[in-house]
């Protein structure tokens, strides 16, 4: 067991969209990501997804409405459920995702990455 200080992790990456690995418990991935521009539709069959946000204002675009989260925010976005994050200045995240969930979900797109790094 040790400490994660957040803000040192974030520190350690500049790029977006590509979440990093910095915990696991219960079969659950928490991850740290930045995020800035428009990614891409796509949901999880499987999966419900956790987006905290640390820094910035997230929009989550949903097929019936869009929800904006700020700074100590949070939204779970249940699986099967299409939605498109949109990040207009730098956001920071916090995630708890299962450890087998892919990013991008069942869409393969130019920001997919099929593994991600711890750090």
């Amino acid at each position: 067991m040790q400490i994660v200080n957040l803000e040192q992790k974030l520190n350690l990456f500049t790029e977006t969209w590509t979440p990093k690995i910095i915990g696991e418990l219960n079969g659950q991935h928490v991850k740290l990501a930045k995020l800035q521009g428009e990614f891409v539709w796509h949901s999880h069959q499987n999966e419900d997804e956790l987006f905290y946000v640390l820094k910035g204002t997230l929009i989550i675009k949903l097929k019936d409405k869009t929800v904006t989260l700020k700074p100590g925010e949070m939204y779970i976005i249940p699986k099967g459920i299409e939605h498109k994050p949109i990040a207009h200045e730098e956001v920071h995240v916090m995630l708890f995702e299962p450890a087998a969930i892919k990013h991008t979900g069942d869409v393969t797109h130019e920001l997919t990455k099929e593994k991600l790094d711890w750090i």
